[in-house]
């Protein structure tokens, strides 16, 4: 099965981790990007899940539901995390929404800061920022 993309939005190769998320076409600031898509599931099943799992494609919704993106995503699952973020999400009406941080250019990578997330607080940050932090998780250590 294909996966159909947000507009404006491609995946490929990142320098970060993986495969990440680019832009096709320019973003303005506080703009909406997409619209985080996938299976809507309760936070104790993304607890299981994220236990289960290496690479997770689950972010936080609210505080009784997730989104596991790896499952009816539109791309918006390969966004990578930074220190030195290009976007941020927000819940907005139910939905979470991923929202330029500043104008981005085309071929930019769409990155966020992952703040907290169900890896190891020791998850080291592969981001390469000026201002990396060193870790996904924002920690005591790391602010």
């Amino acid at each position: 099965m294909r996966l159909k993309l947000a507009p404006g939005l491609t995946i490929a190769p990142s320098p970060i981790h993986g495969r990440g998320c680019f832009a096709t076409i320019p973003f303005r600031k506080r703009t909406k990007i997409a619209e985080y898509a996938g299976r809507k599931i309760t936070n104790a099943e993304a607890e299981r899940r994220g236990a289960r799992r290496r690479v997770l494609r689950i972010s936080g919704l609210d505080e009784r539901y997730s989104i596991d993106g790896g499952i009816g995503g539109n791309g918006t699952h390969y966004i990578n995390h930074s220190c030195r973020p290009t976007a941020f999400m927000q819940t907005v009406h139910g939905r979470l929404l991923v929202l330029a941080l500043r104008d981005i250019a085309p071929g930019e990578e769409i990155t966020v800061d992952y703040v907290s997330t169900m890896h190891s607080d020791r998850k080291r940050c592969t981001c390469k920022a000026p201002n990396c932090r060193g870790t996904i998780n924002k920690t005591r250590r790391s602010r």
